[in-house]
């Protein structure tokens, strides 16, 4: 099911960016409140995003090259996030991640991940807003040398989807020392942008 409307809706932040620390590699894990929401908003949320009657599917296309779909994979005993890398015209998908299978091993590079963000296709259907665009595509991050500018990117991106003052600049650097301090893949290795496996 089309997914976008969700991302209004209190609690959908606290879960998708909660889970990226949902590895248990975290010794303090995100709490609702980090996002704007609360316990009960977010529990409720998670019983949408995570129902195995539906998958809730986010579109992020790009206009000048590859997009990403975000995809909650809802099966009985096997429920995960998956991301799919589609490429303009549509036809070619490939499958990038798959968080709780080991599919392929590669994500985004900071600068990868900041021109799709910052270059929607408002002739496509899917997520047009920049901040919501990257913080859909962050859990994707795999670069270790993010530009000192990172952190305020991503700590603007949480205020904008309604991270409150007081909790926002420790949400964005527990989010980026969480991804940024561990390679999930070599870095000899191709992106999936250019046509890498």
């Amino acid at each position: 099911m089309p997914g976008e409307s969700l991302l209004e809706r209190p609690g959908f932040w606290s879960n998708h960016l909660g889970a990226v620390c949902g590895d248990g590699e975290c010794a303090e894990q995100p709490v609702p409140e980090w996002f704007g929401d609360d316990g009960a908003d977010a529990d409720a949320l998670s019983e949408i995003l995570f129902d195995p009657d539906r998958w809730p599917v986010f579109r992020v296309p790009a206009e000048d090259g590859p997009g990403i779909v975000v995809i909650h994979r809802n099966l009985d005993g096997d429920h995960g996030t998956d991301h799919l890398l589609t490429r303009p015209g549509g036809g070619h998908v490939e499958q990038i991640t798959g968080r709780g299978r080991d599919v392929s091993g590669t994500g985004l590079t900071w600068r990868e991940l900041i021109r799709i963000a910052d270059s929607p296709s408002p002739t496509a259907e899917g997520v047009q807003d920049a901040a919501a665009r990257l913080l859909l595509l962050f859990p994707l991050l795999t670069d270790p040398d993010v530009p000192d500018a990172a952190a305020a990117r991503l700590t603007a991106a949480l205020v904008a989807v309604g991270a409150p003052p007081g909790t926002v600049r420790r949400a964005a650097e527990h989010l980026l020392s969480h991804l940024t301090g561990r390679s999930r893949h070599d870095p000899t290795w191709a992106s999936p942008l250019s046509g890498g496996r």
